[in-house]
């Protein structure tokens, strides 16, 4: 047994103290996007803290708490905060929670995360759909021996944000009158916001948002044979010939207004998922 089966195995033993069900749906919250914890009817929470190889989240906005319950009658485990590649932590670290949410049955995965807009079409607030991604973070959880149990060793990655998924939360977006964007996220590894040279240097390479977190659970989550959908809220706008300085707590207070949005479209989601 290599060593990775063994830590998940060792985490598993402690979550089944509290819970022996299956979850065939997964959720990481991203920053300033909680509210979706609200929908769920909780029935069990663990630190992160309590769970043996788990990191701990080092970022203000995220909780670090494990959450298992049920939205619209389906079971779902939700990660509520997530970990970054700007904490020190490994790409493997940081991937380890959708490894183990592979062991308690998670089929559908739905990511969610706060980023800059560099579509000049995009505003501030904005809700997009994610429809690929470029990896711009230098390196990748795949690195290293495959775990031929978990994965392929080169997994295909032409899908990597499942299309009926897609077409689905838009039609949920259409029938409750929300505007959503559809396209293409570029993760970096921060945690300083990116000068005016990169993000025009980004949006060259056909990036339409720009954040630092979700590829490497999506390569994970793709490698073990999950469905994907990702969505992205807008929460500054990055215009290199009208950029102006941004904080934390400002672009947390905009993920927060639009969080809303995101979050009926994911519980409408969950609720048609078959």
């Amino acid at each position: 047994m290599s060593k990775l089966i063994s830590n998940i195995n060792e985490t598993l033993e402690v979550i089944r103290k509290f819970t022996s069900e299956k979850y065939p749906i997964g959720i990481i919250l991203g920053t300033g996007l909680g509210g979706l914890v609200k929908e769920i009817e909780v029935r069990h929470q663990i630190n992160y803290e309590d769970l043996p190889h788990f990191p701990i989240s080092t970022v203000e906005s995220h909780h670090g708490k494990l959450i298992f319950g049920a939205i619209n009658g389906k079971n779902v485990v939700a990660m509520q905060g997530r970990f970054h590649y700007y904490e020190g932590y490994s790409m493997q670290q940081i991937t380890y929670p959708v490894r183990v949410m592979k062991f308690l049955g998670v089929e559908t995965l739905l990511v969610s995360n706060a980023c800059g807009g560099m579509n000049p079409q995009y505003r501030k607030g904005d809700v997009m759909i994610m429809t690929d991604h470029i990896n711009m973070l230098g390196d990748n959880p795949l690195i290293g021996k495959n775990e031929d149990e978990l994965g392929p060793r080169f997994p295909d990655m032409s899908e990597p944000y499942n299309l009926e998924l897609i077409a689905l939360a838009e039609k949920i977006a259409l029938e409750n009158k929300i505007q959503v964007q559809k396209g293409v996220y570029v993760a970096v590894p921060g945690p300083n916001l990116e000068t005016r040279a990169e993000y025009r240097f980004l949006r060259a390479a056909s990036a339409d948002v720009v954040g630092m977190s979700t590829i490497p659970e999506n390569i994970v989550a793709n490698h073990m044979g999950m469905k994907v959908l990702g969505i992205s809220i807008v929460t500054d706008e990055c215009f290199p010939d009208s950029l102006k300085p941004v904080n934390v707590e400002e672009i947390i207070a905009t993920a927060m207004l639009a969080e809303p949005k995101m979050t009926l479209i994911m519980k409408e989601l969950i609720k048609r998922l078959k």
